[in-house]
């Protein structure tokens, strides 16, 4: 696998736990890329509801940092690497409740948005956490870069496959047959896990500590804010848009065509990203994408129609790997030059996704006013326009972060 690696993304070592992390990171991307698009789809086929939606997908974000909590706890008490198998572990309950619950499933909204929740609690931790550990600033941008190479490269499989199987099959076998699936992909991701190094801590979980030290490290602060506002988009875009695309075009197979073109495009565009963005142009990339992600949202919120959306995802494809990749390198980068970035780093990752969650949780009751008020016709397009500022304003959080190993870091 080295060789083809380093054949992709250029001269960068890439030891063993480095290439393991980036095969468990693809099995679980190409897992959520076959069934989570469509879970959102058959959960809303089932009441009808984007509040209902909503209900669930914040039942998901509010679990989520938690878990991280306690994640990170565990993390510092046991084992990064048992951690992550039981983010696993819960995402793979998650899909077996699904399976289980079947046409009953809108019916448990909560308990499912729960679960889901808790599996991404315990599997990011940990993998943000490896992530941080395994990879040097010289390697970052190598792995993130190929690692969204490897969610583009599922999100491009995955969801033409399943939408190809869900139409094409009775009833509600295509789903159960995807939820299966993605279940076969996350139990190999448990084995595989078994071959990481272990990585086990010292020392307490001084979550308060990091937490307050924003106050004295004005670089820690900042990129914490920027974190809030990553999630101000994410938080609705991640569900809103999935279901526009199938209302548009009432076929599960539209869908997946309209993941597969996003995808093929943000694949070669985190190639590119990933291997001709340096650091000194870090924040121009990310002023850049944040720009074109904001924009993008006036292609289809006057006009729904599923060439705009197809135009729409072939927008965002090319923009959030120029946000993304960057921005989470310097995220790392920020953190590692912390107080007591080794022996706090768990803390560090923990209080980041408070931030991120805590955004997509406010992304999610604005969401959810707005449908209050003015209904969902009205109220979905006016939120979409204020939470999508969110990618835009990371820019004006981080332009001021000076790392003194990034040269020429300022625009």
């Amino acid at each position: 696998m080295r060789k083809w690696v380093q054949s992709m993304v250029g001269d960068v070592e890439a030891n063993k736990d480095l290439n393991l992390l980036l095969v468990i990171g693809g099995l679980f991307a190409l897992s959520i890329a076959l069934s989570n698009t469509f879970v959102n789809v058959y959960l809303w086929k089932q009441s009808g509801e984007f509040m209902h939606l909503a209900l669930y997908n914040l039942s998901v974000v509010v679990m989520q940092p938690l878990t991280f909590i306690l994640a990170g706890r565990w993390a510092k008490k046991i084992d990064r690497v048992v951690v992550l198998r039981l983010g696993v572990t819960f995402l793979s309950i998650f899909f077996f409740t699904v399976l289980f619950l079947g046409e009953n499933a809108g019916k448990y909204l909560i308990l499912l948005g729960g679960l889901l929740g808790i599996g991404y609690g315990f599997y990011w931790l940990s993998f943000n956490v490896l992530t941080f550990e395994i990879t040097e600033p010289e390697t970052r941008d190598f792995f993130n870069g190929f690692l969204g190479i490897l969610t583009s490269f599922a999100g491009m499989i995955g969801p033409i496959s399943a939408g190809f199987l869900i139409t094409h099959m009775e009833k509600l076998t295509g789903y159960r047959l995807i939820f299966a699936i993605s279940l076969g992909l996350f139990i190999t991701a448990v084995i595989l896990s078994f071959f990481l190094k272990r990585r086990s801590a010292k020392g307490q979980y001084h979550l308060k500590d990091v937490f307050k030290i924003r106050k004295d490290n004005p670089q820690w602060k900042r990129i914490t804010r920027a974190h809030f506002f990553q999630g101000l988009r994410e938080g609705s875009f991640v569900f809103v848009i999935v279901v526009w695309v199938y209302l548009s075009t009432e076929s599960e197979l539209a869908l997946g065509t309209y993941g597969l073109v996003a995808s093929a495009v943000s694949f070669v565009s985190y190639y590119i990203v990933g291997r001709f963005i340096k650091p000194q142009y870090r924040k121009k990339s990310i002023l850049t994408g944040g720009l074109i992600l904001y924009g993008a949202i006036f292609i289809i919120i006057f006009d729904l129609n599923f060439t705009r959306l197809i135009i729409y995802g072939i927008t965002i494809s090319i923009a959030y790997p120029l946000l993304l990749v960057p921005y989470i390198s310097l995220t790392y980068d920020v953190i590692g030059s912390a107080w007591k970035a080794a022996e706090m780093r768990v803390e560090y990752i923990v209080i980041r996704e408070l931030f991120t969650n805590s955004g997509r949780i406010t992304s999610i009751l604005t969401l959810m006013l707005f449908i209050t008020i003015f209904n969902e016709e009205k109220g979905i397009p006016l939120a979409l326009i204020i939470l999508g500022l969110g990618h835009t304003l990371i820019y004006w959080c981080v332009r001021k972060i000076d790392l003194p190993f990034l040269k020429d870091n300022k625009t």
